[in-house]
């Protein structure tokens, strides 16, 4: 199962939120290629890189950030926030990502979502699933709509959605431990590759996530635990067997 220590940016700096609050923000690096280099020079495979302001306003505003971290480190690099048209989409390819996250969009615009997937395959395609209460959230994590979760996903696939993320507002930045109820009921249903967000906090809490799934899982993304060196990145490849 991977790992991927996440690089938040908001206001030019890495961060992390608690529970999707924008207010409620902590500044762990001034510079997100430096800590990228941080967690690369650690041992890091897989880096997951969120613009929170691109998320907020509704197109990207860190691609400079992104193509800085890209050009620099040989890791492939997921990115999203404000990905919500397909020149967004481009954009961030182009600027180094590996792969591109869509969230709010691949929920509100069917065409949008299939047309990427069909542009640049499934394999470079994930969407996001961030659930509050129970619901998927929307608008970079200050609205909820009114789709359950399973709903949400059982959407997607219908949609030809391979790669997912499923993160739990609620727990995120918590450090009190993942949703693991709910992620074996979506790990049940999903039929492609799941990475998990939220409440990651120990050692112990990465092992219980690499017992579900049935392969069905594909990674975890942990931000606040590392920062604040909870443990390791080689500590937590190997508690995940990545």
């Amino acid at each position: 199962m991977r790992l991927y220590p996440a690089i938040d940016i908001l206001g030019g700096s890495a961060v992390r939120l608690v529970k999707g609050d924008f207010e409620a923000s902590t500044v762990y690096d001034e510079a997100p290629l430096h800590a990228a280099r941080a967690w690369a020079e650690a041992g890091a495979r897989f880096l997951h890189v969120v613009d929170l302001d691109g998320a907020r306003s509704g197109e990207p505003v860190n691609l400079a950030q992104l193509e800085r971290i890209a050009r620099a480190l040989e890791v492939p690099v997921q990115y999203g926030g404000g990905l919500r048209s397909a020149a967004a989409v481009a954009g961030a390819l182009n600027a180094g990502a590996a792969r591109v996250i869509i969230g709010t969009a691949a929920l509100r615009d069917e065409r949008l979502l299939r047309s990427v997937i069909a542009t640049h395959g499934p394999e470079r395609v994930l969407v996001s699933v961030d659930v509050r209460d129970g619901r998927a959230a929307a608008a970079g994590w200050t609205e909820r709509s009114e789709l359950g979760a399973q709903d949400a996903f059982a959407l997607l696939q219908e949609h030809g959605v391979e790669h997912l993320i499923y993160t739990s507002v609620e727990r995120d930045g918590m450090m009190s431990g993942p949703d693991l109820a709910e992620l074996q009921r979506l790990a049940a249903t999903v039929r492609g590759r799941l990475t998990y967000s939220g409440g990651v906090g120990t050692l112990a809490h990465l092992q219980a996530l690499a017992g579900i799934g049935e392969g069905s899982l594909e990674g975890v993304i942990v931000g606040k635990a590392l920062y604040e060196r909870r443990f390791t990145i080689a500590e937590a490849r190997a508690a995940l067997d990545d």
